[in-house]
């Protein structure tokens, strides 16, 4: 069995920083990519990021780009962050790790195969 657990999310003024943890733990697997989704209140849940194996691909939503940065632990793959810079109101959600079975990218929420419970993210103007 595979556990997702996410960590690192706060209460933080408008301009701020987060950084959010995500570990993968359980039956061993490798070689899978990664990704940051999130829900805001009363929405849908919405990709963020994503990583591959390596680290050496990314991708975003183009309203983090340049704000948030994605990446993966060189020592241990099953570790990925999400660093968030100048933080806006608008980025209030609960924010989800997954974890796909597969190496390729992808936006879509069906590709993930393991999800953690989300760690609440919220930005006071």
């Amino acid at each position: 069995q595979v556990q997702v657990v996410e960590s690192g999310g706060g209460l933080v003024q408008a301009g701020g920083s987060l950084r959010l943890s995500c570990v993968v733990s359980g039956r061993t697997v490798s070689g899978y990519a990664m990704g940051w989704f999130r829900q805001p209140p009363a929405k849908e849940r919405n990709f963020v990021a994503a990583i591959s194996w390596s680290g050496g691909r990314t991708d975003y939503v183009d309203f983090v780009k340049g704000r948030f940065t994605i990446s993966r632990d060189n020592a241990n793959k099953n570790t990925m962050y999400l660093e968030m810079n100048s933080l806006e109101p608008e980025d209030t959600a609960v924010y989800y790790c997954g974890a796909l079975v597969g190496s390729s990218l992808s936006r879509r929420e069906r590709e993930y195969a393991y999800w953690g419970q989300g760690t609440q993210v919220t930005v006071s103007s």
